[in-house]
């Protein structure tokens, strides 16, 4: 068997072996796309959290690089990642099949989601 890619343990590194999930399970997104959206959510810190907004409010805050909450997280992992929503690649894998669901591709999401 070929050896598995080994990927950087930082921004481009996570970014990079998602898309390689992304690519293999038919979900559409961009390196520009997520990087996007990661920065506006998180500043690319796989630890963030949200505790003011309104999921915040009601027990259930956004968390990782792509702000996902526990519920969505569950409903649209994908197969091969980690369960850990604090996992890089599980987050940005889970949101980008998310994004895809509800707007096409993570690329079409330009403010929260």
């Amino acid at each position: 068997a070929p050896a598995k890619k080994a990927y950087a343990d930082n921004l481009e590194g996570w970014i990079g072996e998602s898309l390689e999930i992304l690519r293999a399970k038919g979900i559409p997104a961009s390196y520009d796309g997520i990087k996007r959206n990661i920065m506006r959510e998180s500043t690319g810190n796989p630890r963030a959290i949200n505790d003011w907004d309104i999921n915040a409010v009601n027990g259930v805050p956004s968390k990782g690089l792509l702000q996902m909450i526990d519920p969505t997280f569950k409903a649209y992992h994908v197969e091969g990642t980690s369960w850990d929503i604090y996992d890089p690649v599980a987050n940005i894998t889970a949101a980008c099949n998310y994004a895809a669901d509800k707007y096409g591709s993570m690329d079409n999401v330009n403010s929260a989601y």
